[in-house]
């Protein structure tokens, strides 16, 4: 790993870390409203699949997708102003925190019914598949989805038509507040996706270059042809399942066991030891996500509302410019 993209990496999980907790304060004083699911804890599987994939692959994500959509480059301003209701917001302030969504950057939600972005990320890898373009679709989902109906069904269409699908099981532990053991006979999730003769492994998911490594060693094969690829993303929510959730049914000694493997530590420490992170070059990057995150907060908060009349626009597709 280069000093460059070691630092880079880094950046990118503090710019996620520092976005999502100043949301906690601009929810606190309902500057945002609505929903809202922090992925803190969970940079390193955002990052790392996203380094892995090209300009023109796509990504399908859940309704934590705050880290998704600022790893692919979606401007922090136009999330933040989303989450704000904005109109300079990427989906024009009424999508929220759970939609998130930009067709230049090939981002295909955030969406908020739990397995729901699975079988559209098989429609887009079906399509690039017929077009013959050589590029693939990485589809976040959590391990509460690998219970729905939609994560089989897309499993096994994937296989039997050889897809470009990259699926990325983000194991939390927590499908909402309910336990791994609770809701799957089979807490081996990667097992459940090679019974479909889908190549699959477990990923450290607090370890952003292994899951960096991961990503790029399955992307390769699924662009290749080789078919769909499963990665079980092992990782951990330092924060309830929502805003709303009062976290009752986690022990509190089990989410402290996991914030000693917080990504962000974990590679400051290994980039000083390596030598690549030097003194100040902390200091440094905490200052620029800062004026960033700075930045984007008065760019939403000096943006448009929309206005009442256009409250029932959008419910069915317009006419383009100039069709008849």
């Amino acid at each position: 790993m280069s000093d460059e993209h070691g630092l880079h990496l880094l950046r990118q999980m503090l710019r996620i870390r520092r976005f999502e907790e100043r949301c906690v304060e601009l929810y606190s004083r309902s500057a945002i409203r609505g929903f809202l699911h922090l992925a803190i804890g969970e940079e390193a599987c955002a990052v790392g699949v996203t380094e892995a994939l090209a300009p023109d692959d796509a990504v399908v994500a859940t309704y934590r997708e705050h880290g998704h959509a600022l790893a692919r480059g979606i401007s922090m301003r136009e999330i933040m102003a989303e989450l704000e209701g904005k109109l300079e917001g990427s989906s024009k302030g009424r999508g929220g925190s759970m939609h998130i969504f930009d067709a230049v950057a090939r981002f295909y939600g955030g969406n908020a019914i739990v397995g729901g972005g699975i079988p559209l990320a098989v429609g887009l890898a079906l399509a690039d598949h017929l077009q013959g373009r050589r590029r693939i679709t990485a589809c976040f989902f959590g391990d509460g989805a690998v219970a729905e109906g939609e994560f089989h069904e897309s499993m096994n269409l994937a296989a039997l038509w050889h897809l470009p699908v990259l699926f990325c099981c983000e194991n939390n532990l927590y499908a909402m507040g309910t336990a791994l053991e609770r809701a799957q006979s089979e807490t081996d999730l990667s097992l459940k996706a090679a019974s479909y003769r889908v190549p699959s492994w477990n990923v450290d998911g607090m370890d952003v270059v292994a899951v960096e490594e991961a990503a790029r060693r399955a992307g390769e094969v699924v662009r290749d042809g080789g078919g769909p690829h499963f990665l079980e993303l092992r990782t951990y929510r330092f924060r309830a399942h929502s805003m709303y959730d009062p976290d009752r049914y986690r022990d509190k000694a089990e989410i402290e066991r996991w914030k000693e493997r917080d990504p962000i530590p974990a590679l400051t420490a290994d980039l000083g030891a390596a030598g690549i992170l030097a003194e100040g070059d902390l200091d440094r990057l905490e200052k620029e996500v800062e004026a960033e995150v700075d930045d984007a907060v008065a760019f939403a908060d000096a943006g448009t509302d929309e206005d009442v009349s256009d409250l029932e626009r959008y419910v069915m597709s317009e006419p383009r410019p100039g069709a008849t």
